[in-house]
């Protein structure tokens, strides 16, 4: 009896592993055990420095979560809004953030009111300052850009996806005086980020973000288990290299195949 579709048997195995891997680590890391950290990432431990320029400074921070819908980068920007809203709370400074998509734009007022729930003064929330401007991109760019004028930020945190906006973005962040962190997958946009922001987050380190920064179980046992399984698919390719070299790589692929 044949249990899976021809050439599924490969994938089969290779989800098995990672779901194995993840719940494995997320065990470890709720009951305290040791696993392997996640390596230190200047522009996250920078997040703490704006923050705290902004309060002594009166001035504002302003938020991003990116340009697009519920895509992987939105999700990334959306997992280190609630940090930096509880730490706008503790501190007392205000917190601008501006959104592009109306339902990003939904979800991020729920966020931002529970990380100030959660820092015990509800009372500071105010619906105004998370802000759905437009959803036409350069709008969206324009509407920032009078709020960076107008408003001077101290602290400019972008984090999501970002397109032909970013340079006239984070140049004008730069002018306004604010520390500046982005990230981005976009690999298009990366290097506008470099030369005009404080800090960088380059791809992937965006996606560890949200665990850094809370230190929470779940995120930070997903985080080391898909580094592992990288790591594996890495040393599974090495490992095809050498074997394809030496002429003998055939049984690996009918695995792979299978």
């Amino acid at each position: 009896m044949q249990i899976f579709a021809k050439g599924m048997v490969g994938d089969f195995l290779w989800v098995l592993f990672l779901f194995i891997c993840v719940y494995v680590m997320i065990r470890r890391a709720k009951a305290g055990q040791r696993i392997p950290e996640i390596r230190k990432i200047a522009g996250l431990d920078a997040i703490d420095e704006a923050i705290g320029r902004a309060t002594e400074m009166g001035r504002p921070i302003h938020y991003s979560p990116g340009m697009s819908g519920f895509t992987g980068p939105t999700f990334a920007g959306l997992g280190v809004m609630p940090y930096v809203a509880k730490k706008a709370a503790m501190y007392d400074t205000k917190l601008i953030v501006t959104v592009r998509n109306m339902y990003v734009h939904t979800v991020s007022q729920e966020i931002v009111k529970q990380s100030y729930l959660e820092a015990g003064r509800p009372e500071a929330y105010t619906a105004d300052d998370v802000r759905f401007v437009s959803d036409w991109q350069f709008s969206y760019t324009a509407a920032v850009l009078g709020i960076f004028q107008r408003e001077k930020p101290a602290a400019n945190i972008m984090i999501g996806h970002w397109m032909a906006e970013s340079l006239v973005l984070a140049e004008a962040g730069a002018q306004a005086g604010a520390i500046q962190v982005a990230g981005t997958t976009n690999i298009f946009q990366i290097h506008f980020f470099v030369v005009t922001c404080d800090y960088t987050l380059i791809g992937e380190e965006i996606y560890a973000a949200s665990a850094y920064l809370s230190k929470e179980p779940v995120l930070t046992g997903s985080v080391v288990a898909q580094d592992i399984a990288k790591i594996v698919v890495l040393a599974t390719l090495v490992i095809g290299f050498i074997m394809a070299s030496l002429g003998k790589s055939k049984a690996l692929i009918d695995l792979i195949q299978k």
